[in-house]
C-alpha cells in the first residue's frame, strides 16, 4: 500500500506545482485575454529602428523622446494576425505617437524600416487620434477627415482607453468608446505590435517628452463574441482592388469597370473601345504614353451609360510629368474635332513637373482641381495641404454629385465643393476655356470619362453608386 500512496501524493504535488506555476507564469485570463506587459519589465518586447528610451515605471511602459534619432519602436517579439487589442495611453500634448499593428521589419525593405498599420495618437489640433496611418508605405489610409465625430474622442492630459479590432480585412478602432475608423484592407494579414516614440529631429524643446502605455492586452481566439457593434455613421473606406464589400453592395455601389475587360466603356469619339493605347492587365487600366498632347493617341474613353446624381470613387497612379483627368457630365457630341471631349474635370496632374500646374488662374489646373475653374485646396482640415501621395503611388479620387452640389475628394480629404447651378459657377465658366459651350456643367446628365493626354496614367477600383 505504501507505493500507491507515494505515487498518489507525488501526482497531487505535481499537479499543484504545475497549476501554481501556470497561474504565476501565464498572463492569459480565463476569458481568453492575454496581457502583453507584465507591469515589471520589458520581457516579450524588443526595440527597432530609433534609439529613444523606453522604461518601466509604476506599472507603465514609458517612451521618452530623443533628438537626432528616427522613429523608435518597441515591438512585441510575437506576430499577430486576427486579434482585438486594448490599451490605455497618455501622450504629452506637444508630440505625436502611435501604436503599430500588423507591422513588420525586413532587411530587404528599406534596410529594416518598420512598416505597417499604425493607430494614430495625435494630440494636435488636427485631432487624428484613432485614425489609421500606413507607416513606411502608403501614408494615411483612414484619416479622421472621414469622421469628424471621431476627432473628439481623444482627450489630452488624461488616460485614454483605446481598442483595435483587426479581423480578416476589417480594421476598426475606438477611443474612449467612440468609434474612430472603419477600414477594409488586405495588404498585410499579420505582424507585430509596437509602441512608437516619434522622431523629433534636432528639436531640443521636444526632447524628454513622455508617452505612457498601460493595461495592454490582446485576444486572438473567439473574436466574434467580443466584437463591438460598428457605428453606421462611421464611413467604411475600402482598399480592396476591384472588389466590393458587402456593405458597399448593400449601399448600392457597383463596379464601373470590371478589372478584366472593356465592358461598359467605349472611345469618346468612337462606337467601340480603342483597339490599342489603353492596356488592361492585372486589374489595372492604363492609358499608354504617346506625345503628351490632348487626345492625340488612343483618345479618351467614356462610359456607355450617363449619370446624374452619383458618387464615383477610383484610384489613380501617375508617372513623372503626367497629365490626365476624370471628367463627368460629358457630352460626347459637343466636340467631334481635335482635343478632348467636353465636361467638368477632376484634374490629374504631376504638379511639380507638368507646366499646366502654373497655367490657368490661381492654380486651378493642379491635381484635384475643377480644371480651369476652381483650385483644389484642403477643405476638410483648413491649413493642411492637399494630400497627394506623389508619382508612382496610388491615390484615391472621389467625386460626389447630388443634384447641383458637387465635391472633389483627394485621398479622403475634400478639396473642392461648388454649386453648378449658382451664379458664381456661371461666372467662372464665362471666364474659362469652356465659355463657348452653352450651359456647360449644368446639363442634367452625362458620361464619365478617363482622359488620354499623351502620358502614362493608371486607373483601378473604379466604382459608382447613384442617388435618386
Amino acid at each position: 500500500m505504501k507505493q500507491p500512496q507515494f505515487t498518489l501524493l507525488f501526482l497531487i504535488s505535481f499537479l499543484i506545482i504545475n497549476l501554481m506555476g501556470f497561474k504565476v507564469n501565464s498572463q492569459t485570463s480565463e476569458d481568453g485575454w492575454t496581457s502583453l506587459f507584465n507591469g515589471k519589465d520589458l520581457t516579450g518586447w524588443k526595440q527597432l529602428n530609433g534609439t529613444a528610451k523606453y522604461k518601466v515605471e509604476n506599472n507603465e511602459i514609458v517612451g521618452i523622446t530623443k533628438t537626432k534619432t528616427p522613429n523608435s519602436f518597441l515591438t512585441t517579439e510575437k506576430n499577430y494576425g486576427d486579434f482585438i487589442l486594448e490599451f490605455d495611453v497618455m501622450v504629452d500634448p506637444s508630440i505625436n505617437s502611435g501604436v503599430q499593428f500588423r507591422s513588420n521589419s525586413f532587411k530587404d525593405y528599406r534596410n529594416g524600416q518598420v512598416h505597417g498599420y499604425q493607430f494614430e495618437l495625435d494630440p494636435s489640433n488636427r485631432a487624428f487620434s484613432g485614425g489609421i496611418y500606413d507607416e513606411g508605405r502608403r501614408g494615411w489610409v483612414y484619416p479622421l477627415s472621414l469622421n469628424n465625430n471621431g476627432r473628439k474622442a481623444f482627450k489630452n492630459g488624461v488616460w485614454n482607453s483605446c481598442r483595435i479590432e483587426a479581423i480578416g480585412n476589417s480594421i476598426k478602432t475606438w477611443i474612449n468608446g467612440i468609434q474612430c475608423s472603419n477600414l477594409i484592407d488586405d495588404l498585410t494579414p499579420s505582424g507585430f505590435i509596437a509602441l512608437q516614440v516619434h522622431g523629433i529631429g534636432s528639436n531640443e524643446n521636444h526632447a524628454g517628452k513622455e508617452i505612457k502605455w498601460k493595461n495592454i492586452r490582446i485576444k486572438t481566439e473567439n473574436l466574434n463574441e467580443e466584437r463591438w457593434s460598428s457605428n453606421p455613421n462611421v464611413k467604411e473606406m475600402s482598399y480592396l482592388i476591384n472588389r466590393l464589400t458587402q456593405n458597399e453592395v448593400d449601399k448600392g455601389w457597383r463596379l464601373l469597370w470590371d478589372g478584366k475587360t472593356s465592358k461598359g466603356w467605349r472611345g469618346a469619339k468612337l462606337d467601340f473601345f480603342p483597339k490599342s493605347g489603353w492596356d488592361i492587365k492585372d486589374n489595372v487600366l492604363t492609358v499608354l504614353a504617346t506625345d503628351g498632347a490632348e487626345s492625340t493617341g488612343p483618345g479618351d474613353i467614356i462610359t456607355e451609360n450617363v449619370f446624374s446624381s452619383f458618387e464615383l470613387e477610383l484610384e489613380f497612379k501617375i508617372t513623372k510629368g503626367a497629365n490626365s483627368g476624370i471628367k463627368y457630365f460629358v457630352d460626347a457630341e459637343l466636340n467631334k474635332g481635335t482635343g478632348s471631349a467636353i465636361g467638368c474635370e477632376f484634374q490629374i496632374l504631376d504638379d511639380k513637373n507638368h507646366p499646366d500646374a502654373k497655367a490657368g488662374t490661381n492654380g486651378n489646373r493642379t491635381v484635384g482641381s475643377l480644371y480651369d475653374l476652381i483650385k483644389a485646396e484642403n477643405l476638410s482640415i483648413p491649413g493642411r495641404g492637399k494630400q497627394f501621395k506623389g508619382i508612382n503611388n496610388w491615390n484615391k479620387a472621389r467625386i460626389v454629385v447630388k443634384g447641383p452640389l458637387v465635391e472633389h475628394w483627394l485621398n479622403n480629404e475634400k478639396v473642392i465643393e461648388y454649386d453648378r447651378s449658382s451664379q458664381m459657377f456661371r461666372a467662372l465658366v464665362a471666364y474659362s476655356k469652356y465659355k463657348k459651350w452653352p450651359e456647360f456643367g449644368q446639363w442634367v446628365s452625362g458620361h464619365i470619362l478617363l482622359q488620354d493626354h499623351g502620358d502614362t496614367v493608371h486607373y483601378r477600383s473604379i466604382k459608382i453608386r447613384e442617388f435618386n
